[in-house]
């Protein structure tokens, strides 16, 4: 069952991208990249992705400076994500405004390789 506090969050958080999100998102939207759908801010699980596509099996999260002193929470929140079946890849804003082409490109080959397996993990969910 979703938790509609959480909805309500990711609702209001897609009327408030980031100029990196935004310029990102119009060119992932309306399967215009790679005729791949993606969804923003989208609620996986407790968590809210930036970008998701459930074929390939992607998360992609732009990350502002916050994140710098986030990193446990950035691992715990990727190993979960991992364990739904998603391939997690992150880039900054500075990244993202400064080369959208690469980050796309990079965001491709990420797709491509969602066919490869993602990190091996024990039984309780430990990378191996």
């Amino acid at each position: 069952m979703r938790d509609a506090k959480l909805t309500g969050f990711a609702r209001n958080n897609r009327k408030a991208l980031t100029e990196p999100e935004t310029r990102l998102w119009l060119a992932l939207r309306a399967k215009r990249f790679e005729k791949v759908k993606f969804r923003r801010q989208k609620v996986v699980g407790p968590y809210i992705v930036d970008f998701a596509s459930r074929g390939p099996m992607l998360v992609v999260e732009v990350d502002g400076d916050s994140h710098a002193d986030q990193e446990r929470y950035d691992d715990e929140r990727t190993r979960y994500l991992e364990l739904q079946g998603y391939r997690v890849i992150r880039f900054t804003n500075r990244e993202v405004m400064e080369n959208l082409e690469g980050v796309l490109t990079a965001i491709a080959l990420a797709g491509a390789c969602g066919k490869s397996p993602l990190p091996t993990l024990s039984p309780e969910g430990e990378r191996a």
